[in-house]
């Protein structure tokens, strides 16, 4: 016992002269990185531009492009009362909740009501041709960020608008279930 205390008391000591150490010295600014080693980007100097998909809402590739072969990632910021309408991808894609709550629904039919929340640091797959919704809730506060990971190029389908899919597919068979229930 005598051993594990005189430990313990050896570690409270390091770890608060490790920290006064620590504490002494400059943290070092972003800019002295070398540029060619590394890109970093600050939260707040993100170039957002406007969504083509969801009014109001937020966009930015941050690696790749979702419409060519490869890896993408792309960042979305839903402001409050911003969601997309009922759609699926021809791929799976995965989401991370990076700030906010991220509201989701897989109901072939748009109801803010039926969206279920998504906790900062809640990690998603959206499955391949499976519909869903995703955005904000206008009773929300904050804006919400997802970081949207994929393989390229992925397409999207739309089950409501002008751009509707029609015929048989991922949303009719949404519907199809909605109804069986």
């Amino acid at each position: 016992m005598k051993t594990v205390i005189l430990g313990a008391l050896a570690l409270a000591a390091t770890a608060t002269a490790t920290a006064a150490v620590a504490a002494s010295f400059p943290i070092p600014d972003m800019s002295t990185l070398n540029p060619a080693a590394l890109r970093a980007i600050p939260f707040d100097k993100i170039p957002w531009v406007s969504s083509s998909r969801t009014p109001g809402a937020e966009t930015v590739n941050i690696v790749g492009d979702p419409l060519k072969p490869g890896l993408y990632v792309v960042m979305n910021r839903f402001n409050p009362g911003n969601f997309s309408q009922p759609h699926y991808h021809s791929m799976d894609r995965h989401i991370m909740v990076v700030s906010g709550t991220w509201w989701v629904s897989t109901t072939p039919v748009f109801d803010e009501a039926s969206t279920v929340p998504m906790k900062t640091g809640t990690f998603v797959d959206h499955v391949a041709r499976q519909v869903h919704y995703d955005g904000n809730r206008s009773d929300s506060k904050e804006p919400t960020v997802v970081m949207i990971f994929g393989m390229g190029p992925v397409s999207r389908g739309t089950c409501t608008g002008a751009e509707a899919e029609k015929g048989p597919g991922p949303c009719a068979d949404a519907l199809a279930r909605a109804k069986a229930k």
